[in-house]
């Protein structure tokens, strides 16, 4: 992050430990600041003749004075809180931003405290970089924070880099994400065909700004996140138009398909509902969802992600997906999934990530890298390389971040210039090797097709000998302190808040 940006996060960040003294949590205060940037940067842009889709008397302006009354106390709260219910029902990205918007700044004083702190700085004129740059760190602080953060809803950027990194979009591809969290992947593969094919031609640039992005996020509070993070990057501010659509996106088929799919379903066994094949014996209810295309019924997520996302694709489309364990292991349906996986697609590559660089705790995931084909009796994967991150890494999420030259390795092996062209970095003379291949055969001839393979010698199961260095262990077990005590903070804020 740039100076310039690091300095405006922290003087627009400071300010919420000041509204923190009023229950207010951290995700209400990032996202009472996207309304207000967003208010503030329309009225900059009007200034300058352009055009803008709010009307006057909901603007930034208004809530300064209005009909020649300055506006100060509960006249300037009942204003806000007018602004925020009309901008909800307006259409596209507008209405996606403010949908349901509320005021959670209950004391007034506060609140034009606030606004002032927005508007003494010139948004509009601060470069796009600078100011996604701004968004970013204040949905990283947000994803941060133990007790009232989404941090379930971002993914390490880190990560993301590397996978958009040998993914390699290009203009002209269509990129889905059906559970979009704060837009990382498709922000990233926005500034990787920006960065890597410049200067884009004009049916490019269109195609990339209107045509190429696509998300769904069921949440109402990350939804106005990510849009308003495509919004600070460029992308729908000539059009009433938002890539976004808040919805469910395992409630029914995909309306259309894509060339691209790069998602981090959001973590968690268990869906609210129960998805069914029209061959299932479900019990039909009324939250039962009916999808004829899937090859399983179950109500795990992260079964029904990976099925959803094979359907989303175009034949020879491309996907990667972050899994927890238990998709590579489960049986039942799980099994029955990772057999028309393995057939039906090229599953090509498995990333195994390490654990503590995910703000859910305790999360041990993967990346599952596949491209969709035609389908038939000969299954089409042939090999499956795996690249173990995890094995003796050791990461937190303060004191040893993953930053994206820890993937530096896995992207030279995988090759994205052409993977068919790959070498082993495992053998028996060379056991620690972390990128081995599996030939078909192997795979489904493991017991229940388990996928969660691994290889390397785990020192941490060894005597104590073998145990981490002093230091890391001390980072770990400060850093664990750190987040408990966060913890009991925010339980005796809300103890103090129940008393008074």
């Amino acid at each position: 992050m740039s100076t310039q940006s690091s300095t405006i996060v922290q003087r627009v960040w400071n300010y919420c430990n000041v509204l923190r003294d009023d229950g207010i949590s951290y995700g209400d205060y990032v996202e009472q600041l996207t309304y207000l940037i967003f208010l503030k940067m329309d009225d900059e842009n009007a200034q300058f003749n352009k055009p803008s889709s709010i009307p006057a008397e909901l603007r930034w302006r208004t809530l300064f004075k209005k009909e020649g009354e300055i506006l100060d106390g509960e006249p300037l709260e009942a204003h806000y809180i007018h602004i925020l219910t009309a901008l909800g029902k307006q259409p596209g990205l507008i209405g996606v931003i403010f949908r349901k918007a509320q005021n959670r700044i209950q004391n007034p004083a506060r609140l034009r405290r606030l606004i002032d702190l927005i508007d003494s700085e010139n948004w509009g004129g601060l470069d796009v970089d600078i100011k996604s740059e701004i968004y970013e760190g204040l949905l990283e602080k947000n994803a941060q924070d133990v007790k009232g953060g989404a941090g379930q809803y971002f993914t390490p950027r880190a990560l993301i880099k590397a996978i958009v990194d040998v993914m390699r979009p290009k203009p002209g591809d269509t990129i889905a994400d059906p559970a979009a969290g704060t837009g990382g992947f498709l922000l990233r593969t926005y500034d990787y065909i920006t960065e890597t094919y410049k200067p884009l031609d004009y049916d490019q640039w269109n195609h990339l700004r209107h045509k190429a992005l696509h998300g769904w996020e069921i949440v109402d509070n990350t939804a106005r996140l990510c849009v308003m993070n495509l919004y600070l990057h460029g992308i729908g501010l000539e059009s009433l138009e938002t890539p976004i659509r808040v919805e469910d996106s395992l409630a029914k088929k995909p309306g259309s398909s894509f060339s691209m799919v790069l998602s981090n379903p959001p973590f968690g066994k268990k869906s609210s509902i129960t998805t069914v094949t029209d061959a299932g014996e479900s019990k039909r209810e009324s939250t039962v969802i009916e999808r004829d295309d899937f090859w399983a019924s179950t109500s795990n997520k992260q079964l029904n992600f990976v099925q959803h996302i094979v359907k989303m694709l175009e034949i020879n489309g491309r996907a990667a997906v972050v899994v927890p364990d238990n998709v590579l292991f489960e049986g039942g349906a799980g099994e029955t999934i990772r057999k028309n996986l393995l057939q039906e697609c090229d599953l090509h590559t498995l990333l195994r990530l390490p654990t503590g660089i995910f703000y859910a705790q305790g999360v041990k995931a993967n990346v599952l890298f596949f491209d969709r084909r035609t389908g038939g009796e000969i299954a089409s994967t042939e090999k499956l390389w795996i690249y173990d991150l995890r094995t003796n890494l050791n990461f937190t999420l303060k004191t040893n971040t993953l930053d994206r030259a820890d993937l530096d390795d896995f992207v030279k092996c995988y090759h994205p210039e052409n993977r068919h062209e790959r070498t082993e970095t495992w053998s028996a003379e060379n056991p620690e090797g972390r990128w081995r291949v599996f030939a078909y055969d192997e795979l489904v001839a493991r017991d229940k097709v388990n996928l969660d393979i691994f290889w390397l010698r785990d020192e941490s199961l060894e005597d104590s000998a073998n145990l981490p260095d002093p230091d890391i262990l001390a980072a770990e077990i400060i850093e664990d302190l750190k987040s408990a005590l966060e913890q009991f903070e925010g339980i005796a804020l809300d103890l103090g808040e129940d008393v008074a």
